[in-house]
């Protein structure tokens, strides 16, 4: 083989291996609880703390959506109201909403029932309808399939007293429900995706925001356009948190984890929705989307080695597959479990590999019952 081939293929496999050593070794620049914050997260602070209003946009039902929404009903915030909001007045997650009232009669809970269409996005278009009835200055937005802890509130929406912040964000792991492919699916949140946010993050950037968290002043909101400036847009957190960046405020990532539920019971199901991952992904960050294959670790190495079968790369490439396995066994923070399932990192791998290559065509995908433009409303405004 031509020696450039030969050295191609070891630049292949030593980037392959950095960034799984990143990926096992970093850690995110989180936020968390300051001196002075408000109550400490332990009720030592003398700061009154800010009431909240969490709107949380629903459409059908899902596995768990009882139990996850109920995680919401059990927060130690002591001011906070909960704003569900549907469009279709025969939507059966109206069941679940009115369960929880009963359950939580207690709680300042209500409930939106609004058909009207604002823009090509559901979901925002939801959000435009509910915010008649938020009532708080402070803001958190939260995904249906998202579960917390009981201090989640209180630790996400801590940073907004520094009035250079934006927005707030978290990461997520997934929560598999069922079988198969439910784990290789909770393996693209726990082993791809949320490690590449770690590494972004511990490398100094700052350019995400994830549906599962987003915490924000009202006033911020407002100062942006409302939700109406994202009534257009697929990938609408990524551009909420742009466009407060615009404003020179800045992203925080909470040191707060939050789970997600993995329910796709089938090849098929878990392609459309990792597929359409990689498509937004593809549509936001061209330039980050072509250099990405560094992140597949597994058929990386692989590749380097046919290449390149020397010493020389086998002794790179062998931590790299050993950081990229010791990744599955690593819990990400505190309170958040192990990945697991280590022998399914060559199939997950190759998996993301061929979802990534096919990423690259098509300029729509499916969202829930939806066909959505990739491109045209994703690449209309640029942070």
């Amino acid at each position: 083989m031509p020696a450039i081939f030969t050295v191609a293929a070891t630049v292949l496999t030593l980037l392959a291996t950095l960034y799984a050593l990143a990926a096992l070794l970093v850690r995110p620049r989180t936020r968390g609880p300051r001196p002075g914050d408000v109550r400490d997260l332990g009720g030592n602070g003398t700061a009154a703390p800010v009431p909240v209003s969490v709107l949380k946009p629903l459409c059908g039902l899902e596995p768990r959506l009882e139990h996850n929404l109920a995680t919401f009903c059990q927060q130690t915030h002591p001011h906070y109201q909960l704003v569900f909001g549907v469009r279709d007045p025969n939507d059966p997650a109206i069941a679940v909403v009115q369960r929880l009232a009963r359950r939580f009669p207690a709680l300042d809970m209500q409930l939106v029932v609004d058909p009207r269409v604002h823009g090509s996005n559901l979901k925002v278009s939801n959000l435009i309808n509910m915010m008649q009835a938020a009532r708080h200055p402070w803001l958190v937005l939260a995904d249906s399939d998202v579960a917390v802890a009981p201090g989640y509130l209180e630790r996400v929406t801590l940073p907004l007293r520094d009035p250079g912040v934006g927005i707030v964000t978290c990461l997520y792991h997934g929560q598999a429900e069922g079988g198969f492919w439910p784990r290789l699916g909770a393996l693209f949140i726990d082993t791809w995706f949320a490690p590449s946010v770690r590494v972004a993050s511990g490398g100094g950037s700052s350019a995400f925001a994830f549906g599962a968290t987003i915490a924000l002043r009202a006033e911020v909101l407002r100062a942006i356009g409302g939700f109406a400036a994202l009534k257009d847009r697929l990938a609408d957190d990524y551009h909420l948190g742009g466009l407060t960046r615009r404003r020179g405020l800045a992203t925080v990532l909470s040191d707060a984890w939050v789970s997600t539920d993995v329910t796709e019971t089938s090849l098929r199901a878990l392609w459309s929705r990792e597929r359409r991952w990689m498509q937004t992904i593809r549509s936001l960050n061209p330039a980050g989307y072509a250099f990405s294959f560094i992140t597949f670790t597994l058929p990386m190495l692989a590749l380097g080695l046919w290449l390149a079968p020397t010493a020389l790369n086998l002794a790179i490439a062998l931590p790299g597959a050993a950081a990229r396995l010791g990744l599955h066994w690593k819990r990400p923070a505190p309170g958040v479990p192990a990945p697991g399932h280590a022998m399914l990192a060559p199939l997950r791998d190759c998996l993301l590999l061929l979802e990534w290559l096919s990423g690259f065509a098509g300029a729509t995908a499916r969202w829930r019952s939806q066909l959505v433009p990739i491109d045209t409303l994703t690449r209309r405004w640029k942070p």
